[in-house]
């Protein structure tokens, strides 16, 4: 959104790439710092939810940037200036109400139709104005790919771990003579432990309901090959079975520079995955297929950042990322006073080829307000709800 729930800072003029490195220098630090301290599980979350909304509003302060835009304001929070300082035109502060953070243009509000608009925002062509509106959303995908492959670098450097069987009682894989605690080599033509369980393995076994599908496993050191038939349940193939990675005792070894250039396509390809899942979770909560009691606010993610803080920078930095993906679909929605409600409206005035008034504008802006408002307090009701549990 361009004020958004978990919302950002930005700069101006040319020494802005130097404040950005800075910014970045001292985040790294401060993980550092928050990794080594028994109070990790505090401040886990307060770096990860700081550091979100910095790169949500960076990506809208580069795109700014882009346009010949000067930046009044690049607030973290919302609500009355508490601390801050002035670098060239841009006041850069910060305010009590940390659910976010904006970016204000000299002169203009996007949230404020009305407002004077003496450096020609609405003056520039409509692709350009796409581009700020979608900084924030472009921001959190390249976040995410980065956080991604940051964890694909390191994970290299391990052995594939076997992946273990386990069988359901009843199932067509226990009548087709596996067993619980086999060790999976082949399904189909996917070869384990190189193929992904979740991502390759799962879904050819759910494409082919009631075909032949090949399984080859390890028992007792033989080699032992099975054809199975997955068992139509609704509409997609069920074997029965699930894996786990067996307990490696084989040392990582160094990082090497394969490792890097075989990490690109890897995090980009699960960074895909990860926002078809995120995708799908927002689909079925619109759709009502899952429960609104599902929903999860600062409270939840502060949890679940301080947990992940506690188990390691790799599982640390994989939330982060989801978190991130998470962000960005929620900003992509077509909800007015997030940015993809801003998108949406300038897209309508293209088709339309006019402009809405500043009044049907201000009246849909402020219907968003009171929606993001009141879905704000119902998830943080819910997070309570979910504590006293």
């Amino acid at each position: 959104m361009r004020i958004n729930t978990l919302r950002c800072f930005k700069f101006s003029s040319h020494n802005y790439h130097l404040a950005v490195g800075c910014v970045a220098c001292c985040a790294a630090l401060a993980s550092l710092f928050a990794f080594a301290l028994p109070g990790r599980g505090i401040w886990g979350p307060i770096i990860m939810l700081a550091g979100l909304i910095i790169v949500h509003e960076l990506g809208h302060f580069f795109a700014a940037k882009f346009m010949g835009m000067p930046v009044e304001v690049f607030s973290i929070g919302f609500g009355p200036r508490l601390i801050g300082f002035k670098w060239r035109e841009t006041d850069v502060r910060l305010a009590p109400l940390l659910l976010g953070g904006y970016v204000k243009l000299a002169g203009y509000n996007p949230e404020e139709p009305g407002a004077e608009d003496p450096y020609g925002f609405l003056k520039q062509p409509a692709w350009k104005r796409m581009i700020f509106y979608s900084g924030g959303i472009i921001a959190n995908v390249i976040a995410c790919v980065l956080l991604i492959y940051t964890v694909s670098v390191d994970r290299a450097r391990y052995p594939n771990p076997a992946l273990i069987l386990q069988v359901q009682e009843g199932s067509v894989a226990e009548a087709g003579g596996l067993k619980s605690g086999d060790e999976l080599r082949r399904v189909g033509n996917l070869l384990l432990p190189e193929a992904d369980w979740a991502n390759e393995v799962v879904p050819y076994i759910r494409n082919r309901p009631e075909l032949p599908v090949e399984i080859q496993v390890m028992r007792d050191d033989q080699l032992m090959d099975f054809t199975l038939m997955p068992r139509l349940q609704g509409k997609i193939g069920i074997l029965g079975i699930s894996a786990t990675p067996a307990a490696s005792k084989m040392p990582h070894r160094p990082i090497q520079i394969q490792d890097f250039v075989k990490s690109v396509p890897q995090s980009i390809k699960e960074t895909a995955v990860l926002g078809g899942l995120v995708c799908g979770g927002f689909w079925k909560l619109l759709s009502f297929q899952t429960s609104i009691k599902e929903l999860g606010g600062p409270i939840a993610i502060v949890q679940m950042g301080s947990e992940a803080a506690k188990a390691g920078w790799a599982v640390y930095f994989y939330l982060t990322a989801f978190i991130s993906m998470n962000l960005a679909i929620l900003n992509a929605l077509p909800i007015p006073f997030l940015d993809g409600g801003h998108i949406c409206i300038l897209a309508l005035e293209r088709i339309r080829r006019k402009d809405f008034t500043i009044e049907i504008k201000e009246k849909v802006m402020a219907v968003g307000l009171y929606f993001m408002a009141a879905l704000m307090v119902l998830v943080i009701f819910l997070d309570i709800w979910r504590l006293k549990q």
